[in-house]
């Protein structure tokens, strides 16, 4: 029997080796048009800072190790122009040589993953993604001829998301002044904008200009013009402005594209042609909450989806679990991580949702170097199903991300964080921790025992003929307040009832705990009372994105 791969990297070869440990007699071959069949594409960001100084350490297999170890047959700079489905062929180009050869399989896998939505160039500035070692290689060589010219150096990088900042992260390592682009109204889209207020203080901390809701309109003899009549003049640029499937081989193959203009596969990872199996980013995923189509270009599933397909290959019955999205980046010293759905993608699904901000420390805050983090939960009001969570901060917010991920792949309630057993010692945690501490609010809401409403929510309110009641300090009060926050401090709650008006009452604190018990004291005085979910802080954070978010379904 014989296996062709056409494309390495994640996919690709985790397909090929898990195959050979399966089956010792197939001939397996790889074509990788590239001349690199397999490195770590996430590390190279960080080459081009410097965080990782040896080039070598990015290339974690060549094909002779590869045929060494797994008896493979891998052939670099060898591209595949077109596959014959019927007559199970495939037409190869060896860059080398320039001569084409027709190569035959039994079962044939794509493995080709995305290639970046803009990759035309623009005149009179160098222009790269960064997707590939020869990326970085042209990027290293316009960073030494940027530092070695008069002048301070400065790069453009185009697009927010996770490349986008870990480009600008390790450019401003290097020395470069970076002006940060983005086409929609806030960084980091899979994220909410008022998650994602700390993570644009960050990056103009180390002095990037961002800019959002702005794209390139024209750029010609080395100027940049935005469409906001802004004039840019950077040294080079840097497109992360996102990637599409790579699907021509597909498509002429006559293999079934998806809705979402991925390669359409089924749990198996099998194409509408039984011989033919696809994985990476350039594959549909099914959605873990909705069911549907997704593109998800993660190297954790593109690894996971080629160690299964490997399984099918051999005969040994293997499915995909559906895609949850989970994600992490780390820009200077602020780290932000996500699973599930945003509220942005609920809103406009329609989808029926209840919001719980907290912010809690990394750690025990008596123990030394505790960080804060301002964590997000999405809940299914109805079911209590964890629809998703993002967290921003320092220390601890890997751990805890994982922790959700895992509670959401296990059908955990989001009431059910509650009753975690989770290691605890100071220098890690909290006895209550913030894992648990979400289940905490999310039991309080789903029971009745606390009502609350979103600070995008606030101004309706108020405008309805709620009153707002700043129950912090009043050091805390005057340091920054809510405009018309009436203020009585909790601990003076009681004795001051009489002093609260009649009608609605909102209250809230600095971040949510204090005007849950403040809450808590009202409604057991007959009133009618809700808490200002995250508090102060959640709401200062949506106040600066300027963006008035959807009041919800």
């Amino acid at each position: 029997m014989r296996t062709v791969i056409i494309g390495g990297v994640a996919g690709g070869m985790s397909a090929a080796t898990r195959l050979r440990r399966l089956d010792e007699q197939r001939e397996i071959v790889v074509f990788e048009r590239g001349p690199y069949v397999s490195y770590a594409n996430c590390g190279l960001p960080y080459y081009v800072g410097g965080v990782i100084s040896d080039r070598s350490a990015l290339l974690l297999q060549t094909p002779q190790s590869l045929a060494s170890r797994f008896r493979l047959d891998v052939r670099t700079g060898h591209e595949v122009l077109f596959i014959d489905a019927a007559a199970r062929t495939v037409t190869v180009l060896d860059h080398a040589s320039g001569e084409t050869s027709t190569e035959a399989y039994d079962e044939l896998v794509l493995a080709v993953g995305a290639t970046a939505r803009e990759a035309a160039g623009h005149p009179g500035i160098p222009t790269h993604t960064l997707r590939t070692v020869e990326d970085v290689d042209a990027i290293g060589a316009l960073l030494e001829t940027a530092e070695d010219g008069a002048g301070d150096p400065s790069a453009l990088v185009v697009g927010g998301g996770f490349i986008g900042l870990e480009a600008v992260e390790n450019l401003v390592r290097r020395g470069i002044h970076v002006t940060l682009i983005q086409r929609g109204p806030h960084i980091l889209t899979p994220l909410d904008a008022e998650m994602v207020v700390q993570l644009e203080a960050e990056l103009r901390s180390h002095g990037v200009d961002v800019r959002t809701s702005v794209t390139i309109d024209t750029v010609q003899d080395g100027v940049v013009v935005l469409d906001d009549g802004s004039v840019l003049r950077p040294d080079f640029i840097v497109d992360a402005s996102g990637v599409v499937p790579s699907v021509d081989l597909a498509r002429t193959a006559g293999l079934t594209l998806g809705p979402t203009g991925g390669i359409a596969v089924d749990e198996s990872n099998r194409t509408s042609d039984q011989h033919i199996y696809a994985v990476g980013d350039g594959v549909e995923k099914v959605d873990a909450l909705s069911g549907g189509e997704a593109l998800v270009t993660m190297a954790g599933l593109a690894n996971r989806h080629g160690r299964s397909v490997a399984d099918v290959i051999a005969g040994r019955p293997e499915r995909n679990t559906p895609a949850l999205g989970t994600a992490i980046v780390k820009v200077f010293d602020t780290v932000a991580a996500k699973v599930g759905w945003s509220e942005r993608q609920l809103v406009s699904a329609r989808r029926a949702h209840r919001v719980i901000h907290t912010h809690p420390a990394s750690h025990a805050t008596y123990y030394p170097g505790a960080q804060s983090m301002s964590m997000k939960l999405l809940v299914d009001p109805e079911s209590d199903a964890i629809l998703g969570a993002q967290i921003v901060g320092g220390d601890g917010v890997d751990k805890r991300i994982d922790v959700l991920a895992v509670a959401v792949a296990g059908g955990i309630t989001a009431s059910g964080l509650a009753r975690l057993e989770l290691a605890y010692a100071p220098q890690f945690g909290s006895a209550k921790d913030p894992v648990n501490q979400l289940g905490y609010v999310a039991d309080n809401l789903r029971t009745g025992a606390t009502a609350a409403i979103q600070w995008h929510e606030l101004e309706d309110a108020v405008a309805a003929g709620a009153t707002l009641i700043d129950v912090r300090t009043a050091g805390e009060h005057a340091a920054g307040a809510i405009p018309d926050a009436l203020n009585i401090p909790v601990d003076e709650l009681r004795s001051r009832l009489a002093e609260l008006p009649d009608g609605p009452l909102v209250v809230h604190c600095q971040v949510g705990q204090r005007g849950h018990t403040a809450a808590r004291i009202l409604a057991q005085h007959g009133f009618d009372v809700v808490n200002l979910d995250g508090g102060y802080r959640t709401w200062a954070a949506g106040a600066a994105t300027r963006v008035r978010q959807p009041a919800g379904v």
